[in-house]
């Protein structure tokens, strides 16, 4: 099913603020007028047109849901939603947008069966997903020509797929970046993380970063993602990283939904060693687990976490925020802080933007594809840098082609809340330039 329209309407895309510029909260006056036309707040809303097309445009979104691991129901969640916001006003461009969403339930099989429904379905693209199964969908999206735009990030794989145009720097970036504050803080470094394909991807990812400041090698601890308890792994966590009580360690957990749960167990058995600092990544912890696990007086308390956009509290948000307000009020499965959701935003955003500037001609898999093969180059609102997509850019030569945003930000707990440690974002393309990826 493509989308073809008779006439063609106006597609004013969104707002293009410097990436910086947005930390600081100052608009140029363009976007001044066009925040005018926003009933509440001030913020891109990807798509916003009038008009309508016979045909509407498929997409798919899929996460995993209702598993005993890592779960991001709010990704379905926000794009449902989005879809029907951009309805009431006309479409994408004129264009109605018909969303498809699927759950991959952490399973590789169940995630090759939402690809082959997404071809089955004429999806002229996978938008704003999350699936750890990368060797399984892919191949099937490549077959059918099917573009994969905004995953989470989650495998190496969707930076390397001439297929995938990733809107964030994904575990890569994160875990560089930790690496690289960890290593002016931290004394011996060990990491817990899923003994899973895309775990195995981790450990060099943040050896990259500690190794560019000149630290030792983090202590890998495999442990197992849909676990109940994590009493071992914390033991020899803080075996590792109390040996020098002058040098006190970081212990990083990064598995996902399930770091709830292993801080859990690093709680009590802390309580009989020295002290040690606690760090990880955003999508393993936000705001709504800090506040579970006690605020101030939680295991959380001073622990560095990298993410990929701007604090919720952004005003480059309040586009995001004014859908979830209209369209999905009361819907607990969409966080506004969580890095899925936001990145299924911005994913959104890109597709808008790839519809607008097919003008009156067909939006299908190949035309989704030729546009952003073609150098098209995408504004997110200031939520990211420019987006840009060729499979020679700077990170090539250590196998992510794909992978255009390297920036992340530096977030700290602070009593209880996350706010920001450094001013602006870190841009981890050098350290990962000397990543032993290969």
């Amino acid at each position: 099913m493509t989308g073809r329209r008779p006439s063609r309407s106006a597609h004013p895309g969104g707002l293009r603020r410097r990436f910086r510029a947005t930390r600081t909260g100052l608009l140029s006056a363009g976007a001044l007028v066009a925040c005018a036309s926003l009933a509440a707040g001030c913020g891109v809303v990807p798509g916003t047109t009038g008009g309508s097309g016979d045909d509407p445009i498929t997409v798919m979104t899929w996460a995993p849901q209702d598993t005993g691991a890592t779960n991001k129901p709010g990704m379905p969640a926000l794009a449902q939603a989005y879809a029907r916001w951009i309805n009431d006003r006309g479409g994408l461009d004129g264009r109605r947008l018909n969303v498809l969403t699927c759950n991959d339930h952490n399973d590789s099989v169940a995630a090759a069966k939402c690809a082959r429904r997404a071809v089955k379905e004429n999806a002229v693209a996978v938008v704003g997903s999350y699936s750890q199964h990368a060797d399984s969908f892919f191949p099937v999206l490549e077959g059918a020509g099917i573009p994969y735009i905004g995953g989470y990030g989650i495998t190496n794989t969707e930076f390397t797929s001439p297929l995938s145009y990733p809107v964030n720097g994904g575990q890569p970036a994160l875990l560089a970046g930790l690496g690289s504050t960890l290593a002016r803080t931290c004394g011996p470094v060990a990491l817990v993380r899923p003994d899973t394909i895309a775990g195995d991807q981790l450990p060099v990812l943040l050896d990259s970063g500690l190794t560019s400041g000149g630290h030792e090698r983090a202590q890998d601890q495999r442990a197992a993602e849909d676990a109940t308890e994590y009493g071992g792994q914390s033991q020899r966590a803080l075996e590792r990283t109390t040996t020098d009580p002058e040098d006190p360690g970081c212990v990083v957990p990064v598995l996902g939904d399930r770091t709830g749960t292993f801080m859990d167990s690093f709680r009590r058995a802390r309580a009989e060693h020295p002290e040690v600092r606690t760090a990880t990544v955003l999508g393993s912890v936000d705001q709504t687990t800090i506040n579970a696990s006690g605020g101030p007086s939680g295991p959380y308390e001073g622990a560095y976490v990298t993410g990929w956009y701007p604090s919720v509290s952004d005003p480059a948000w309040s586009g995001m925020k004014k859908v979830i307000k209209e369209e999905a009020f009361g819907d607990n499965d969409i966080d506004a802080a969580d890095a899925g959701v936001q990145t299924t935003w911005i994913a959104y955003t890109v597709l808008a933007e790839i519809v607008g500037s097919l003008g009156d001609g067909e939006v299908s898999a190949d035309t989704v594809r030729r546009a952003l093969d073609g150098g098209l180059k995408v504004g997110t609102g200031g939520l990211t840098p420019s987006l840009q997509w060729t499979f020679a850019d700077k990170l090539a030569s250590v196998g992510f082609p794909r992978l255009v945003n390297a920036e992340v930000t530096l977030q700290v707990v602070r009593e209880g809340r996350l706010v920001s440690a450094r001013e602006g974002a870190v841009d981890t393309t050098r350290v990962l330039q000397n990543a032993d990826v290969n």
